[in-house]
């Protein structure tokens, strides 16, 4: 029997939690460590997972599928995967809990309960982007916003209620009515086979009607929105990140928001193929007004935590309007766009962390000159700050670059706009730079400012070395996910039929059948001719990568 790498990525991060419970509450230095290495086994494990994986192979990996909830003619199952899609995003996200938690020395009240909301938090986390089962993947989805909110309501700052209130309650609504959006295509796929079932294997070819898809694809993409956060649905985000603790700017930004991402690709595109193509215009002009009033609102800001909040929701505009750009080089930005935001953002809220532990303001104008106090941080800084702004050789630049390409060839007033929003993103960043690195040290409160330590450097290494790696060997982050995003691709294009040409009370067009791993067949480039064409006019025009 295989080991259940899966299962155990869920379940180290648990038992590191009831572990690290049963230590006294006066060993803070050891349940700070304890917790960073229980994060280590899990990143390890990441690892593995990763080397195994077959980059190749389309459909889902390392399948773990057992019965769970069985209820009259309901079937739930406790079923995990992952496939291209999904292992970037694991593997991110157990990177950035072990950088979060060497980040949170500053943490001095009440350690013991926060190691374990974190840890906690990590199995939720993991649990979203693993699960296979609609049902399941809700369960996780709700799951993690319990240790998420406990983060910023107890060690977040001074208006840490309010902000964590309103990150529940944004959350909780939309999550509403995406379960709605579950229980109903559980049902439609009961009318056809008799079974209720949740798994998204069975209810993938289910017959969605046309104007049903509507209505089910706006529950799902209003959770997704909510979270991403989608102009006008950010709100709540600035307000989360400035008063989180470090560690929780960083997992908020580094892996929460890319929760409705990937949601979007993971549900959205597949289930409700003519929805998708009917709004798809809307979702990506409210990408590109959030890409531009997310830069904007950035430029004027006076706080750096609040800056680098705004900037978020600027660049997680790209990767909307990456993913609803609807081609492969929109998708495979989009994606890459996820990860590369983790690490340069996750960086970002690191850094501001550090300094801020040492002077106790995050006020752009109570700074200026720190280079020549703090040369070691002021370099890490730039980097980042650079890999932020697409700056050509980091990983930005891959990213954005992608979504541009594909957001031309699905509208060329996309793209245009879209690129305003990089030259605002190099304004604001390069300015507030400025204001804080040169100059004079007039500032006395400054002058007595410590480098980076041994700890805060290895805490910044890694993501550094991803910003150059992914920068200049993209291919390397790229293989793995293409066959999975072609498969996506390939599902949505399927269903010709949009929703504003389908007459009234038109049926819903047959689904292609499906293999158990739902692949289409995708040509290589150097396929003959006849046979790519042959491939479009089976699968619709857009099919060729």
């Amino acid at each position: 029997m295989s080991l259940p790498i899966l299962t155990l990525l869920l379940i180290v991060p648990v038992l590191g939690a009831v572990v690290l419970g049963l230590f006294p509450r006066q060993s803070t230095g050891a349940l700070k460590w304890g917790a960073v290495i229980v994060a280590l086994v899990n990143f390890a494990l990441s690892v593995v997972l990763w080397l195994r994986f077959n980059p190749a192979e389309p459909g889902m990996q390392f399948e773990e599928n057992l019965p769970w909830i069985r209820a009259l003619s309901f079937q739930m199952n406790y079923h995990l995967g992952v496939d291209g899609i999904s292992l970037l995003l694991v593997v991110l996200t157990t990177l950035l809990m072990v950088l979060a938690l060497l980040g949170s020395w500053g943490i001095t009240d009440r350690v013991k309960e926060y190691v374990v909301t974190m840890l906690l938090l990590e199995t939720g986390m993991l649990g979203v982007f693993l699960a296979a089962d609609l049902f399941l993947f809700y369960v996780f989805w709700e799951a993690m916003l319990i240790p998420m909110y406990l983060l910023i309501g107890v060690w977040g700052g001074p208006n840490r209620i309010y902000a964590a209130i309103k990150f529940v309650l944004y959350t909780a609504v939309g999550s509403i009515l995406m379960l709605v959006a579950i229980v109903a295509l559980a049902w439609l796929h009961g009318q056809n086979t008799g079974v209720t079932a949740y798994d998204l294997d069975a209810v993938l070819p289910t017959r969605v009607p046309l104007a049903m898809q509507a209505w089910l694809f706006a529950a799902f993409a209003l959770a997704f929105a909510i979270k991403v956060p989608l102009f006008p649905l950010h709100t709540w985000l600035p307000d989360a990140h400035v008063e989180a603790p470090t560690a929780g700017s960083v997992i908020l930004a580094g892996v929460l928001l890319k929760m409705g991402t990937y949601g979007f690709l993971r549900f959205c595109l597949p289930l409700f193929p003519e929805a998708t193509r009917a709004f798809a215009p809307l979702l990506a002009v409210l990408a590109i007004v959030g890409i531009i009033y997310g830069a904007l609102v950035a430029l004027v800001q006076s706080d750096v935590k609040k800056l680098v909040a705004y900037s978020s929701v600027s660049h997680l505009g790209f990767v909307v309007l990456g993913i609803f750009a609807l081609n492969l080089q929109g998708l495979e930005g989009g994606l890459l766009q996820m990860v590369n935001h983790g690490i340069s953002t996750g960086a970002l809220f690191l850094l501001v962390g550090m300094i801020y532990e040492r002077r106790h303001t995050r006020l752009i104008a109570d700074y200026g000159g720190l280079w020549k106090q703090m040369p070691l941080f002021s370099a890490f800084f730039l980097i980042i700050a650079l890999s932020s702004i697409a700056l050509p050789f980091t990983n930005g630049f891959v990213g954005e670059f992608l979504i541009l390409l594909g957001a031309f060839h699905a509208n060329k007033a996309w793209a245009v706009f879209a690129a305003l929003g990089m030259i605002l993103s190099a304004a604001y960043m390069l300015w507030m730079f400025q204001r804080v690195f040169f100059g004079p040290l007039k500032n006395p409160a400054n002058t007595g400012l410590a480098d980076l330590n041994a700890r805060e450097v290895a805490t910044l290494v890694p993501l550094v070395i991803l910003v150059f790696w992914i920068g200049i060997t993209p291919r390397f982050f790229l293989n793995p996910v293409r066959p999975a995003l072609q498969e996506v691709l390939l599902q949505y294009q399927s269903s010709p039929l949009s929703l504003s040409q389908a007459p009234a009370g038109a049926r819903q067009p047959a689904r292609p059948p499906l293999t158990r791993d739902r692949s289409l067949p995708v040509p290589a480039a150097s396929a003959p001719r006849d046979a790519r064409r042959a491939l479009v006019l089976a699968h619709g025009e857009g099919a060729l990568p």
